[in-house]
């Protein structure tokens, strides 16, 4: 992804990264300073476990708010469902049909909010690309790693997720 270049994310998306943020600041980051100061007063920090994990914990929690920051910067906040609403866009629940007629139902939402296991996709994978602004009855064909897939819409929908 290029650098500065602006990313759409749901209102929810927004609001997980946001909570994952604060909980990792206010959280989080507090109990652990707390564990690697109680470990350093033990004594010899150069063979002592407890202090050397909370570091490199607390190392892992500073590059990670520090992403996070940095990501809020590139993002646009983007109410699914207020471009044309018979379209697949940005946060439409894309329901296909396969050639077997297996039904699946995916979201197209921004990168920082993919989960395959909830059906939510990304609008920069091949499948998520191919979807947008298709209407429902549209064939659609995707180059999947166990080969070529066509589908068909039958229906698209805007609700929160």
């Amino acid at each position: 992804m290029a650098a500065g270049k602006k990313v759409h994310i749901t209102p929810e998306g927004a609001r997980k990264l946001q909570e994952e943020l604060e909980q990792l600041w206010r959280v989080e980051r507090p109990r652990v300073t707390r564990e690697v100061a109680a470990a350093a007063a033990l004594g010899d920090r150069s063979e002592n476990a407890e202090y050397i994990y909370g570091k490199k914990r607390l190392r892992e929690i500073d590059r990670r708010i520090e992403y996070l920051r940095k990501r809020f910067d590139l993002l646009v906040v983007v109410k699914p469902g207020e471009v044309a609403r018979d379209r697949a866009y940005f946060g439409a629940w894309v329901t296909l049909e396969d050639e077997r007629g297996a039904e699946v139902c995916y979201r197209l939402v921004g990168p920082d909010e993919s989960d395959v296991a909830t059906g939510a996709i990304s609008v920069e994978s091949p499948i998520g690309r191919m979807l947008m602004g298709k209407r429902e009855g549209d064939e659609v064909e995707v180059q999947r790693p166990a080969g070529r897939a066509r589908f068909v819409v039958l229906g698209i929908r805007y609700e929160p997720g």
